[in-house]
């Protein structure tokens, strides 16, 4: 796969805040990525340099083939929906799409129609009139109509009830599938979206630590549970990331699993489980789980 988004040392301060860090990743063309980490861990300076909304302190970074800053050539690949997306106070939702194919050359309008009445959105009603679930569903409308070549989603479904979100995702793979190109989302659920993700890219602190194919991730993680004594014994030596302690029994999460280990594991009467891929960045990144075990920008 050809690349269309490379970071080398790419680097934000804000008066001596550094919000990116000296990062370095790529993103091959026609993947979905997954942008994850914690609030204030840098996802949203991250999407702002690579669309051309911040300049760099150091470091370079190349959107099909060019610096985004200032550049039309590489800004019409591009379709960025904000998680506090901003229209004029008199735009309705069909001024919008009326105004779309101006920004982006593949703009389907019939498509954003078809959405439109599936999301249940009123195309006469004023944007500021719009409840949360509604404006989002604006933004997903345009994100997937744009049929833009890079497509980046912040937090896209905000107000959104649990079936407007699925018929969201659902529509994202079906089209995806039908017109390739490059997604990129960020999002704090993590398990709802793990089915559509490729690769994900987990930054904190301003810096990337994970940045993974999906299934390289998963493959190489399980939990370890049973009997305190045994499950230490079969994790000695492995990078344990997190342990969870019930009494006399203990499961143990641990990255860099082998199939001979899980196997011995197992024949020691253990129970080896996959990990899911919100707990596994949840314990790399070196959090706990909340009530809703977020991981949000």
């Amino acid at each position: 796969m050809t690349t269309i988004v490379e970071a080398r040392g790419l680097t934000k301060r804000y008066r001596g805040i550094t919000a990116v860090d000296s990062v370095d990743f790529s993103i091959a063309r026609n993947t979905i990525t997954g942008l994850l980490g914690r609030n204030g861990a840098g996802k949203t300076t991250l999407m702002h340099l690579l669309t051309g909304q911040e300049f760099a302190t150091s470091g370079t970074v190349s959107v099909a083939g060019g610096n985004p800053v200032e550049n039309p050539a590489v800004l019409q690949h591009t379709c960025f929906i904000k998680e506090s997306q901003r229209y004029p106070d008199d735009f309705k939702p069909k001024h919008v799409f009326a105004a779309a194919p101006g920004f982006f050359p593949h703009w389907d309008s019939e498509f954003a129609h078809e959405l439109a009445t599936e999301f249940r959105l009123p195309l006469d009603r004023k944007i500021k009139k719009l409840s949360r679930g509604q404006l989002s569903s604006v933004g997903i409308i345009v994100g997937l109509a744009s049929r833009a070549p890079i497509t980046i989603f912040d937090e896209p479904y905000l107000g959104l009830d649990a079936i407007a979100r699925q018929n969201f995702y659902d529509r994202l793979l079906a089209d995806y599938a039908a017109h390739p190109r490059t997604i990129i989302l960020s999002t704090h659920l993590i398990d709802e979206v793990a089915a559509l993700l490729e690769n994900v890219l987990v930054i904190d602190s301003g810096r990337i630590l994970i940045d993974s194919p999906v299934d390289a991730l998963r493959a190489h993680a399980a939990t370890i549970a049973g009997p305190a004594e045994a499950v230490e014994k079969a994790v000695a030596g492995l990078d344990v990331i997190h342990r969870e302690h019930l009494g006399g029994f203990v499961s143990a999460t641990v990255a860099g699993i082998t199939e001979q280990v899980s196997r011995a594991a197992a024949a020691a009467g253990l129970e080896v489980g996959p990990v899911s891929l919100q707990q596994l960045i949840i314990r790399q990144t070196g959090g706990a789980p909340t009530d809703h075990e977020e991981v949000s920008r």
